[in-house]
């Protein structure tokens, strides 16, 4: 049987739910995702665009060509990230999640972009970018 896996956003407009395991699990450092999220690194699921059922209507922003971003027209809650060139994969944000707690990042990306008060963890695989 498939894990279920839930979360939505802050006010609940959106929910979303996943199922079985996710492909990858990382932490990222990357200057887009903490101007998209407000914060520091952003940790992310991803999984098949088929395993994802999302409920409500998310808003979308490009960043760039092939890059859109879904977030929460009413709270401005980040929920999920889908790019062209990683066709029929979409990540959601690990914080979204109900019960995150069991879904630690595997490796931690685009460590360059760091920013210099942030710790990596010292655990974790680290990478200057997501394919290296």
């Amino acid at each position: 049987m498939d894990r279920l896996i839930e979360g939505g956003c802050f006010c609940g407009r959106l929910r979303y739910s996943a199922t079985g395991e996710p492909l990858f699990r990382a932490l990222c450092h990357c200057r887009s995702c903490r101007h998209a999220a407000g914060s520091g690194p952003v940790a992310w699921l991803t999984f098949r665009q088929d395993q994802v059922t999302l409920r409500g209507e998310p808003s979308a922003y490009s960043s760039s060509p092939g890059v859109e971003w879904s977030f929460c027209r009413d709270c401005g809650t980040l929920i999920a990230y889908r790019r062209d060139t990683r066709a029929g994969e979409i990540d959601l944000t690990t914080a979204s999640l109900d019960e995150p707690d069991g879904f630690a990042p595997g490796v931690e990306i685009w460590t360059q972009d760091r920013m210099s008060w942030v710790r990596l963890n010292d655990d974790l695989p680290h990478r200057l970018r997501v394919t290296e």
